[in-house]
């Protein structure tokens, strides 16, 4: 890149180094910006007949492609791109998803090039209209070889992010209670209703029944059928493992358990079971407290058909320290 001062009635094209005020203080022109005709008419009429520009040499990018170029490769999914000023590109979700990205290649780019890329956390809930991520390159120019190196990364290990599109999810419940499976209910309807709406959705189906693994099993069999995207088990006790009534019911439901015991505090009893594609979740003390739990980091995934392993759970500790 290289920085000279010109004459203003030349300065078609070129790029502004530095911002230029008006007479009376108020901003005229931005750093970055690429000076119009209409822009060196107004810049004339301002009294100025200098002016402190860049230029491209050969080799480089300009940083509003570069930033482009990124933005386009990172990602895939529910998302548009809208160039923002400074050497900015703006992923912005188009509809509610949750948000899934790879931290370890996240990483790599932002260590080795002159863009760097910040998004919002993995697995987070975005709505439509929210920012997700954005894509700075260094002022005004990218060396080509840089660039290209980072987009054959990102087209042999991407994409960095996924906006995975939260589409009519429908959510089971089943409460669950030593004595009485309404006893359950009455406890935390309230707040499992609070949670869920906090993500955009409610539950489609919901029954109650005693905590013995023959009625859970049955229970979760009726619950079952319709396919829901997610079952979430609400019991008033605290779970021993896989081996308690509703691991048991969870195995003779046909179900596989994926993980018992998560690294977040609230919510490290998290018992996550697939039946098929059909996750399970049972976190008892989670429904209690409207506060934020594990059930919150992981129902936006889940409600976006993603199968979160056992892995990616053990993963949360990280973060995992709530409150």
């Amino acid at each position: 890149m290289k920085a000279q001062t010109i004459d203003v009635h030349i300065a078609t094209g070129r790029v502004l180094c530095c911002t230029v005020f008006r007479s009376n203080g108020r901003k005229l022109l931005a750093k970055g910006h690429v000076i119009s005709d209409e822009d060196i008419r107004v810049l004339e009429s301002e009294g100025l007949d200098k002016i402190w520009v860049t230029e491209l040499e050969e080799g480089e990018i300009g940083e509003d492609e570069a930033v482009c170029t990124v933005a386009g490769e990172m990602a895939c999914g529910s998302f548009e791109i809208r160039l923002a000023a400074g050497g900015r590109a703006n992923l912005m979700a188009t509809e509610n998803c949750c948000v899934l990205v790879d931290d370890d290649l996240l990483k790599q780019i932002n260590c080795a090039s002159s863009v760097v890329i910040a998004t919002t956390p993995n697995f987070s809930l975005a709505n439509a209209g929210q920012r997700i991520a954005t894509v700075k390159s260094a002022p005004f120019a990218v060396a080509r070889d840089q660039l290209d190196a980072v987009v054959s990364i990102l087209k042999e290990r991407g994409p960095i992010l996924q906006a995975r599109p939260i589409r009519n999810p429908v959510v089971a419940v089943l409460y669950t209670d030593l004595t009485a499976g309404d006893r359950a209910r009455q406890l935390f309807e309230t707040i499992m209703r609070q949670r869920l709406e906090r993500h955009g959705v409610a539950a489609n189906f919901a029954l109650a029944c005693v905590e013995d693994e023959p009625t859970v099993s049955r229970a979760l069999q009726h619950l079952l059928r319709p396919r829901p995207t997610v079952i979430l088990v609400a019991s008033t006790t605290a779970p021993a493992g896989p081996e308690d009534a509703v691991g048991q019911a969870i195995s003779r439901s046909g179900g596989q358990i994926e993980r018992f015991l998560a690294p977040v505090e609230p919510g490290n009893l998290l018992l996550l079971a697939y039946k098929d594609d059909v996750p399970i979740v049972s976190a008892p003390g989670c429904f209690r407290s409207a506060k934020p739990n594990v059930v919150d980091l992981i129902l936006p995934a889940l409600l976006a058909r993603y199968h979160l392993s056992g892995w990616e759970v053990a993963c949360l500790g990280h973060g995992g320290l709530l409150g």
